[in-house]
């Protein structure tokens, strides 16, 4: 129980930045340091949920002094250093100190309140019960303990996708639902069973979108970070579980943002750009930047999807990947039409075609699979769209909906919803209508939350015209699938 010579409370002050603890952060990111956050925290076997926002609100001063979870991850992170050396305020110096005013509280689990010890109500954080940066919360409906084998099984089958179960079984790790640690080190099975995991995931969302996917995909990311903790005789071995893991952050990141989780995509994206960064891995980080660019892109942040996809090209020069850079140049076209940037965006797609017609190589990334002259297509459908010229657009969509290969299921619905999209913007709602009949009759394969919005987006611009037949049928049809949550 709590002392009674607590003092009491002082009248609130202004926060002062932390600037010992913005200097620690150096010439990182405050999501890359996030990212070391979480890794440091894994090593001692802690689980804290950093990001972006709470370095800021360290570096802000608005966190005095952090919770003992976080404490015990700083004082890990460096070595020989108290809470003082990293700029906070000594513990017993803010107890008394409530934790948050009340219209600062979130409403997040704050119907439990006797989870709140003493400790977090007066550490000028609070911790588990309201703190959104803090450890696991085990009431958190999100976090299903019910699954001990996490690091034996990547995937479960089941949904209307019929996806077939992916397994890291040869994984070979005993697991302790407890503290998820592996009780040896990791060899060249376990590295080989992570690649393949990343594959599994790569071919499953080609096949039947994100939605269904990324609910199932911590698992695996779990047992990807378990291995890195479990340490490697070989550094060959180190090296590619280091980049198995980065790739698969990408990939759940991908899931994230593919099923509309955009701050999750981007956690996940910046955690594998600092494992790229930690490991010297420049094809990691080219894929990290590729994707961050295309996240922006999507999240409205156009001059942030220029700026990485130009780091990206700056990263990707020397790997000789021609493929690679037609890709990223494709990424930067997008953010310079975001921007409004029409001669930009044309020099970009230039660009993109005369790299893409020199052909595929052996530098080639396995993970740029999906990139053919469909892809390249579809994006550039994308770019004229944002530019409002549909009728290219649509020209080019429907191109890339006629060149894709059956096998990528979830990219023939995105192409021929961008086609049906165009459509309806550009005057043509009978073809509009009949593009969404296609794309309606694929959702029975395909879970994709872009794809959804998409085909709603396009419902509401052909309202106007629902006396015609062709758009009544799809208008009613549309309204009568269910959507996912």
């Amino acid at each position: 129980m709590a002392s009674s010579t607590v003092p009491p409370p002082r009248p609130d002050r202004p926060a002062r930045p932390n600037l010992a603890f913005r200097h620690l952060r150096g010439h990182r990111s405050p999501a890359e340091f996030a990212a070391l956050v979480r890794r440091a925290a894994r090593e001692i076997g802690e689980c804290v949920s950093c990001d972006a926002r709470y370095i800021g609100r360290v570096e802000a001063g608005e966190i005095r002094c952090p919770n003992y979870a976080y404490e015990r991850v700083f004082l890990h992170m460096f070595p020989g250093r108290t809470l003082t050396d990293l700029g906070f305020a000594p513990r017993a110096s803010v107890r008394g100190r409530g934790a948050r005013t009340p219209e600062d509280a979130p409403c997040a689990h704050t119907t439990r309140p006797e989870r709140t010890t003493s400790d977090e109500r007066n550490t000028g954080e609070t911790g588990g019960a309201h703190e959104p940066y803090d450890t696991q919360d085990p009431y958190d409906r999100h976090h299903n303990h019910e699954e001990s084998d996490v690091l034996r099984r990547a995937f479960m089958t089941g949904g209307g996708a019929t996806m077939a179960a992916a397994t890291l079984g040869p994984l070979g790790l005993a697991h302790d639902a407890s503290a998820d640690r592996p009780v040896r080190r990791a060899g060249a099975s376990e590295a080989g069973a992570l690649e393949e995991a990343v594959r599994r995931i790569r071919l499953l969302d080609d096949r039947h979108g994100a939605d269904g996917l990324y609910r199932r995909a911590a698992a695996p990311l779990r047992a990807a970070f378990a291995l890195l903790d479990a340490g490697t005789t070989r550094q060959s071995t180190a090296d590619r579980l280091h980049s198995g893991a980065g790739e698969l952050a990408i990939s759940v990141g991908w899931l994230a943002h593919d099923s509309g989780r955009f701050d999750d995509a981007r956690s996940h994206y910046a955690e594998a750009l600092a494992t790229a960064r930690m490991t010297g891995d420049q094809g990691l980080e080219a894929h990290a930047f590729c994707n961050t660019a295309f996240l922006a892109r999507d999240a409205g942040r156009p001059r942030e999807a220029v700026r990485a996809a130009q780091a990206a090209q700056r990263v990707a020069r020397p790997l000789g990947s021609p493929r690679l850079m037609s890709l990223l140049a494709l990424r930067e076209a997008g953010g310079w039409a975001g921007l409004a940037d029409h001669t930009g965006c044309a020099q970009a797609l230039v660009r993109a075609q005369a790299l893409y017609d020199r052909g595929p190589c052996d530098s080639d990334p396995e993970w740029m699979s999906f990139y053919g002259e469909a892809e390249l297509e579809g994006l550039e459908a994308q770019c004229w769209s944002t530019l409002g010229d549909w009728p290219r657009a649509a020209r080019h969509a429907k191109r890339a909906a006629d060149l894709q290969d059956p096998h990528f299921s979830r990219n023939i619905a995105l192409y021929t919803a961008e086609l049906a999209d165009d459509l309806a913007r550009g005057g043509r709602p009978d073809e509009a209508a009949t593009a969404g009949m296609r794309v309606l009759d694929l959702l029975d394969q395909v879970q994709s939350s872009r794809i959804q919005t998409m085909l709603a987006g396009t419902a509401r611009v052909l309202l106007p015209h629902r006396r015609a037949g062709g758009v009544s049928t799809f208008l009613e049809r549309h309204a009568s699938t269910p959507r996912m949550v």
